[in-house]
């Protein structure tokens, strides 16, 4: 397949892999880069000296291209962006703040660069700032989102008729149906997330990876709606049900002081597991390549049996 998206990065599939924080780590995302897609390094843990270690290591498990997101409401380095320019990647996906921050910068650099907008005003505004490529994100996703939610049926042809920038769609993609039906908005690429975080190479818990396994499409949550802080979405658990009815006494951000224990040692009360309604779809615990082989042979046999 060759779209404009495959084209600019350089992969084989126009698949993109979610910057999931202390996750889109080199474990999971050379095996995105080496299936063909685009494997993502996160920064949003503000662990930068591992993060630099894990772009070494993405050097040493991959020769295909790969890159690094910035998620802008995590920054507590200000020097984020010329540590970016120094570690040599050529891709940058900016997220969670203003893209007219880092985007001339990073471009200044020859850095090829896209933006997660939750809206068509975030999209005009990330275009007007000189993106390469936007990632269009519904509401239906997992993690960080606009209060104000939009679903991906609904954002990704209202920003696709207002740019001429490539567009990626995300928000429950999971499969090449779902691919398909993004492409037939208008999108030119795909990113993944909640389908990633079952991938066999995710270094997450497996109690997380079965949770999802076992979930219905009704069992994730849409939190701190009202603010203060960010909106988002995530496992519907005992303790994200009390979230939602009764809100976070301590702020949402308090909710994620126990992260490692409830992504690599499994307690899902611990904490705030982030995952998108596509979790009642997803049926088993596959390796990307297979993931990402169904889905492109999915997506020609849907495509090939649209009537016309």
């Amino acid at each position: 397949m060759r779209t404009r998206i495959t084209q600019m990065l350089g992969i084989e599939k126009p698949i993109i892999q979610a910057a999931m924080g202390w996750i889109a780590r080199s474990p999971l995302s050379s095996a995105v880069s080496n299936a063909g897609g685009m494997g993502i390094i996160e920064t949003s843990s503000g662990e930068l000296d591992a993060v630099r270690d894990e772009i070494v290591k993405m050097r040493a498990l991959t020769s295909r291209p790969f890159g690094v997101n910035v998620a802008q409401a995590f920054v507590r380095d200000p020097s984020i962006v010329q540590f970016v320019i120094d570690q040599g990647v050529r891709f940058v996906t900016t997220s969670a703040g203003d893209p007219m921050k880092y985007t001339a910068m990073l471009k200044a650099a020859g850095l090829t660069v896209f933006h997660v907008v939750p809206n068509l005003a975030g999209a005009l505004r990330a275009v007007e700032a000189g993106v390469d490529g936007l990632i269009v994100e519904g509401g239906e996703g997992g993690g960080f989102k606009n209060p104000r939610d939009v679903s991906t049926m609904v954002l990704v042809p209202q920003v696709v008729a207002a740019v001429d920038v490539p567009v990626v769609a995300a928000g429950g993609i999971v499969d090449g149906r779902s691919m398909a039906a993004a492409f037939a908005l208008g999108a030119e690429g795909i990113l993944m997330g909640t389908r990633m975080l079952t991938a066999t190479e995710c270094p997450v818990h497996d109690n997380w990876k079965r949770a999802i396994i076992a979930a219905d499409t009704t069992d994730t949550v849409f939190l701190n709606r009202a603010g203060p802080g960010p909106a988002l979405r995530a496992l519907r658990t005992e303790r994200t049900t009390r979230i939602e009815r009764e809100g976070a006494p301590d702020g949402i951000f308090a909710e994620f002081a126990n992260t490692q224990a409830v992504y690599f040692g499994g307690d899902l009360e611990a904490g705030v597991a982030l995952t998108g309604q596509v979790a009642g779809r997803i049926e088993s615990v596959k390796p990307v390549a297979e993931i990402f082989e169904e889905t492109m042979r999915e997506y020609a046999e849907v495509v090939a049996g649209m009537p016309r």
